[in-house]
C-alpha cells in the first residue's frame, strides 16, 4: 500500500515516466543514479512497477500497462486482454448492462466489461488490488463505470444486477491449485452465487474435469494465438452446451454430441487440434469436418487423406512413418539435411529437447517430428506444415 501511495504522488508518477523504458540489465545503474536525487523507497517502487508494466504489456498492450498499476499477483493471475474483451462482448450480446465482478483482481476484467458500456461493480477482499483497480479504472477514465469495493465477496448482495462474473482465486502459497474446491472462494459456492443471478460466467481452470461442470452450465473453452487460456461457465445461456472459442476471430466451434471417432491408418496428413478443443473434448467434431479418423484411440491427432482448411486444427504433410528409433530418425534426417526440427509429443515419454540433442540435426532443410503412438505401437512420423 505504501509503495502505491508514493507512486500516486506528483514525485512518482514523474520517476514512473523516466524510468518506464528501463532494461532490466540497467536497474542497477539507474537506481543507484536515482538514488541521489530520490528516496531510496521510491525509487525501489518505481523500477518495481516499470518492470511489472514490462511484463503486463504482453497482457493488456503496451499503451493500457503503460498507464495501469499492477502487482505481481495481478499481472500474473489477471486476464489477458483480448480474453477479457470476448467474454465482455459476449456478455453485452446477451443483454447484460451491469454486472457485479467478484474476485476482481487488479480490473483487467472490469475494465474490458466497462469498454463494452456495462457498469461494473468490482470486488476484491484484499486492500491493495482494491486500491491497484481503482487506480486503474480511473487511469483508463472508466471510473464512472466501475466502482470498486474492498470487500469478502461472499458477503456481496448481488440482487438488482444483470450477471454476475466470479474468478476464483487459483493460486495459493504452493502454486496452482486444481482442485476447484480449494479454489479461493470454492467453485461450489461461485456456483451457487451464480444460480441466483440471471446470468453469470464463471472462470475456471482450463484443465477442470468435465464431470465437475454442472448440467445448468454452458462450459466453453478459450485459446487465444493457440495457447489454451481458461475455462468459463456460462449460466442463463445454453445448459448442458460445449464450446470451444478460438480467439482472434472469435471462431467457436459447438459440441454436437459425437462419438470418438474410429481409429483408422496413417493418411498423407495429419491435424494437431487446438488445445482449446482437445480440452473440451471436441476433436470428434474436428474429424467429421475433416472426413478423418485418430491415429489411436487414446491420441488427440486427427489423420486424413485430403487437405481441408480449418481454423480447428493446424495440419502437416507426413513423409514417413517410422518404428521409434533414434538410429533411424537421425539417419533419415541427415539424408534430407534437416537442421531446423520441431519436435512434437503426445503419448511419449521422450523430451523434445532430448531428443534433439542425440540426433544433433544438421543443414538447411526443416522439419517436423511427431513422438506418438500409433496403434498403440511407439511411432515416429515426419513432415512439415501444410
Amino acid at each position: 500500500m505504501n509503495d502505491l501511495a508514493l507512486l500516486l504522488t506528483p514525485q512518482g508518477r514523474a520517476l514512473l515516466d523516466e524510468v518506464r523504458d528501463t532494461a532490466p540489465a540497467d536497474e542497477l545503474a539507474v537506481a543507484t543514479r536515482l538514488r541521489r536525487e530520490h528516496p531510496a523507497e521510491l525509487v525501489s517502487a518505481a523500477l518495481g512497477q516499470a518492470r511489472l508494466r514490462q511484463r503486463a504489456a504482453a497482457k493488456f498492450g503496451a499503451e493500457d500497462a503503460g498507464r495501469m498499476f499492477f502487482t505481481p499477483n495481478g499481472v500474473e493471475q489477471s486476464t489477458r486482454a483480448s480474453v477479457a474483451t470476448y467474454r465482455a462482448e459476449r456478455l453485452k450480446a446477451q443483454g447484460v448492462t451491469s454486472l457485479a465482478d467478484l474476485c476482481c483482481g487488479i480490473g483487467g476484467d472490469a475494465i474490458a466489461l466497462a469498454r463494452a458500456g456495462i457498469r461494473v461493480l468490482a470486488v476484491d477482499r484484499d486492500p491493495l488490488t482494491a486500491a491497484v483497480a481503482r487506480e486503474n479504472a480511473a487511469a483508463l477514465g472508466l471510473a464512472e463505470l466501475i466502482e470498486v469495493r474492498e470487500a469478502d465477496v461472499t458477503e456481496v448482495d448481488t440482487a438488482g444486477w444483470d450477471a454476475v462474473f466470479v474468478d476464483p482465486a487459483r493460486r495459493g502459497g504452493r502454486g496452482r491449485i486444481f482442485d476447484p474446491e480449494a479454489y479461493s472462494p470454492p467453485l461450489s459456492w461461485a456456483i451457487e452465487a451464480a444460480l441466483k443471478a440471471p446470468r453469470a460466467a464463471l472462470k475456471v481452470a482450463p484443465g477442470i474435469p468435465h464431470e465437475a461442470v454442472p448440467g445448468a452450465a454452458e462450459a466453453e473453452w478459450i485459446s487465444d494465438g493457440g495457447d489454451v487460456k481458461e475455462a468459463v461457465l456460462w449460466f442463463g445461456t445454453e445448459p448442458g452446451a460445449v464450446r470451444a472459442t478460438l480467439l482472434p476471430g472469435p471462431r467457436t466451434l459447438l459440441g454436437r454430441g459425437l462419438p470418438d471417432p474410429q481409429v483408422r491408418p496413417v493418411g498423407r496428413y495429419l491435424y494437431e487440434p487446438d488445445g482449446a478443443v482437445i480440452r473440451a473434448h471436441l476433436v470428434a467434431e474436428v474429424a467429421e469436418e475433416l472426413d478423418g479418423g485418430l491415429i489411436d484411440p487414446t491420441i488427440a491427432y486427427v489423420t486424413a487423406d485430403e487437405l481441408r482448411p480449418t481454423p480447428y486444427a493446424t495440419a502437416y504433410e507426413i513423409s514417413d512413418q517410422l518404428p521409434f528409433s533414434l538410429k533411424k530418425l537421425k539417419a533419415l534426417l541427415r539424408e534430407r539435411e534437416v537442421g531446423i526440427l520441431t519436435v512434437k509429443k503426445r503419448g511419449s515419454a521422450v523430451e523434445p529437447e532430448e531428443l534433439r540433442k542425440k540426433v544433433k540435426p544438421q543443414g538447411p532443410n526443416s522439419a517436423t517430428v511427431f513422438l506418438t503412438r500409433v496403434a498403440g505401437a511407439p511411432t515416429m512420423l515426419v513432415g512439415a506444415p501444410a
